[in-house]
């Protein structure tokens, strides 16, 4: 079981199963979102995902991709996100967890956009686009 939150405690929730996978994207939306040089993201079951304090809190911004990014509406934390093409998993921006995890990067997707002032420095695998 993992547990996280956002900044301000509003919101709270549960990951029943394992974290499998950290996603660290470089493109334009995600830096732009985060305020950094990628969005760290790990894939995770909607099954699996529950929200357990602040649902009202959270708000959405829709992209015309058909991607929602679900936010705290009081501190502005970024929680997850979810795809309308794939409703059945969500993406938990892992900087929000509470509960240690001992996964490294996997994967940087969307490198051929990344920002020119940052290096990537592990052996992670790289896809210049999203993962093939």
């Amino acid at each position: 079981m993992h547990k996280g939150s956002c900044l301000c405690g509003a919101v709270a929730y549960e990951i029943s199963g394992d974290i499998k996978q950290i996603i660290y994207c470089h493109c334009q939306r995600c830096r732009k979102a985060n305020g950094s040089a990628f969005n760290a993201v790990s894939p995770i079951p909607a099954a699996q995902f529950k929200i357990v304090k602040g649902q009202d809190t959270l708000k959405a911004h829709v992209y015309e991709a058909g991607v929602d990014r679900m936010f705290c509406s009081d501190c502005g934390s970024p929680i997850f996100s979810k795809r309308k093409a794939m409703p059945d998993m969500v993406r938990v921006r892992i900087g929000t967890l509470d509960t240690p995890i001992d996964k490294k990067v996997s994967t940087h997707i969307f490198v051929g956009s990344k920002a020119e002032w940052y290096d990537i420095c592990n052996n992670a695998q790289q896809f210049i686009e999203r993962a093939g």
